[in-house]
This record gives structure tokens, C-alpha cells and sequence, in this order.
């Protein structure tokens, strides 16, 4: 999904401060946007909304580019997206002539190499993301987008030493039993749902670490990327299984050429928009909107793609949707009290890739 750069994948509720910053690139809604200022409400707010509502349709609809781009394969997609971004984020440099941030950032060695990891993490996610579209595992897609917010929350506990509030710790509980019923109705542990919100997960909390713009650091990940990309798509050429650029009887042409340069464009499009409304909005609203995604997504994999939905499933997927209304009710809370007191955690939202 974020892709973020910080995408999707890319990326759900607002989460304890483990959740990475909006575009997970070190964006963050500005004071007045965060506590609704009076002042701005009414013009920030129409702006803001249509911004947030239009990243989270991008993300949520990607399943459909995804599909279209078969049979291109999960590898190819990736690569090209990866390219494409690049790109796209280049042109986005040089017209907000925002090349002197991205060699300072550049000349920071540990940015860079903070990034470097980023990168690592954010290419795992779309691969294993490609993977369950294009293997009619969009459910699964969906489910890992689902439970991202309580998996920052775990990874708030175990790598940042938080402690959970109730509702959290309910949360998190109702979750538990929800994979574990999926689990045992699939046969094993549901990988690709945890692979990407783990991945996710931890990319957010590296993210969440640096002060970088949101373009200037998918730039600097895609760039990371871009030799490793290079080198899969030479493979994948001489290996006669590239579909860019390939003309025959397979139907393939320009139009399946400009599917593939189109995730570039959606994936850096995406982050500005989701970027740009999260400046705008509250962190509660910009919280709920997340749950677009992954909600577009099991929609179209139940009534467009007509993936099965067993028992178990549906129960877990209940069960989750139980954990998320808990956890939203907390956050509800904890920002309520947090306009009593300073010192609770801020409270940030994520985004798919």
C-alpha cells in the first residue's frame, strides 16, 4: 500500500506513541491542527478532510491497480514501483527546490543509514503486499492493515518500555484470540496479515525517529532501493519473465507499460495527499480515517474479487473490529485527558503503504 514513503506502505487508529508520524517521514500535524483550533476549523478542516479521504481511497483501491498490472509478477511490480517512485519523487524535488534538504539530509550518516533500514523494511512490506493481491489473499492484505495499530502498540511495550493503558491492554487481548481463531481456520499462523503489520510496524517506529519531510525521505529510500531494483528488472529481462516493455501475442503493450509507471505516481501522490491532510486535521480524525483502507480493501476482496470467507474468518475479523472500537474508545479518552494533562503521550496515526 507507502507507501508511503512512508506508505502503502504502506499503513489505521490513532495508536500510543509508538505509531510513526504522519507519511511516516517525520510529518506531523501542526499544534493548531492537532487541538482543533477554532481559528482554522472551518477552512482547514474541508481541506484537510478531502486530502485525508483522498490518500486513504489511493490506498484502499490499490488492490485494483495491483491486479491490473497481472501478469506482471510480485517481484516486477515491486521493482518498477520502487523505480517509478524514484522518479516521480525527483521531479517533486526539483519543483518544490527541495534539493539542498535532500543532500543535507544525504550528508547525515546516520539518516542515511537509518533510511537504508527503512527501505529494507518498506520493500518487504510492498512485496509481501503485491504477493497477497495478485495470489487473491486481499483479505489477508486487509487483516495486516487492520491490526497495525495494535501491533504499535505491542511494539510500544517491548522496544520503547510504554505501559498500556486498560482499554489497550483489551484491545491487544481481543486481537490475540481473533489471529489465533484465523490461525487455526487457515491451518497456521496468518503470515501475511502479521508480516506486514510487523513490518510496517517497526518501519513506523524507525521513521518516527527522524526529522525528514515526507518526500525527502521516500526520495533517499527509493534511492536506496533504486540499484537493487535496476538489477531485478535486468534479471527478470534476461530471464525472458519482464512484462515492461514486451510486445506479442501475450496482449501486453504501451498500456500495461503506463499501469506499471502509474505506481509510482500513486504511491508518491498518496503520501503528499495523506501528508498534506494530516497537517490540517485533528489526530483523532485523522485516526479514523485510516480505517478507510483496510476497510476498502475487505470490501473488494469479499464482493469484488469474491475471495471466501469462512466462519472462522469472519469471526475473526469481528473479533478484530471489536479490539479497534476498544482501542479507538481509549484514544478518544487519552486525548480528552491529555488537554487536562501536558504530560500524556501524544497520540499519532499511520498510514498504509
Amino acid at each position: 500500500m507507502t507507501d508511503s514513503s512512508t506508505q502503502p506502505a504502506s499503513g489505521t487508529v490513532p495508536t500510543a506513541s509508538a505509531a510513526p508520524t504522519p507519511a511516516s517521514a517525520g510529518s506531523s500535524p501542526s499544534p493548531s491542527a492537532a487541538t482543533g483550533s477554532p481559528a482554522h476549523a472551518a477552512a482547514l478542516d474541508r481541506t484537510g478532510l478531502g486530502l485525508g479521504l483522498g490518500a486513504y481511497l489511493v490506498w484502499g483501491l490499490f488492490p485494483l491497480l495491483m491486479h491490473a498490472l497481472v501478469p506482471a509478477s510480485p517481484l516486477e511490480i515491486t521493482a518498477q514501483r520502487a523505480l517509478w517512485s524514484l522518479l516521480v519523487c525527483a521531479v517533486i524535488v526539483t519543483v518544490v527546490r527541495g534539493w539542498a534538504r535532500l543532500r543535507t539530509a544525504l550528508s547525515d550518516l546516520r539518516t542515511v543509514a537509518t533510511l537504508a533500514l527503512a527501505a529494507a523494511l518498506i520493500v518487504a512490506n510492498w512485496l509481501i503486499y503485491v504477493y497477497a493481491v495478485t495470489s487473491d489473499q486481499v483479505n489477508s492484505a486487509s487483516l495486516g492493515y487492520y491490526i497495525n495499530p495494535l501491533v504499535l502498540v505491542g511494539l510500544g511495550v517491548v522496544v520503547l518500555g510504554e505501559r498500556l493503558r486498560r482499554g489497550q491492554v483489551v484491545a491487544v487481548a481481543i486481537a490475540t484470540v481473533a489471529v489465533v481463531i484465523i490461525g487455526v481456520e487457515v491451518g497456521g499462523l496468518p503470515w501475511i496479515a502479521l508480516a506486514l503489520a510487523f513490518s510496517f510496524g517497526i518501519y513506523g517506529l524507525i521513521k518516527k525517529r527522524l526529522n525528514v519531510d515526507p518526500v525527502t525521505g521516500l526520495t533517499i529510500e527509493t534511492l536506496v532501493l533504486a540499484p537493487f531494483a535496476a538489477i531485478a528488472v535486468w534479471w527478470m529481462h534476461h530471464a525472458g519473465t519482464l512484462t515492461f516493455g514486451t510486445r506479442g501475442g501475450d496482449g501486453l503493450g504501451i498500456g500495461h507499460d503506463l499501469l506499471l509507471a502509474s505506481t509510482g505516481v500513486f504511491t508518491v501522490g498518496a503520501l503528499l495527499l495523506f501528508a498534506g491532510g494530516a497537517q490540517r486535521l485533528p489526530l483523532n480524525i485523522v485516526g479514523l480515517l485510516q480505517y478507510l483502507a483496510p476497510t476498502i480493501m475487505f470490501m473488494l476482496a469479499v464482493w469484488h474479487f469474491g475471495e471466501p470467507m469462512s466462519t472462522g474468518r469472519w469471526i475473526g475479523f469481528l473479533l478484530v473490529w471489536v479490539a479497534l472500537i476498544v482501542l479507538t474508545v481509549d484514544s478518544f479518552r487519552a486525548s480528552r485527558a491529555r488537554t487536562r494533562d501536558p504530560r500524556e503521550a501524544e497520540v499519532e496515526p499511520t498510514e498504509p503503504v
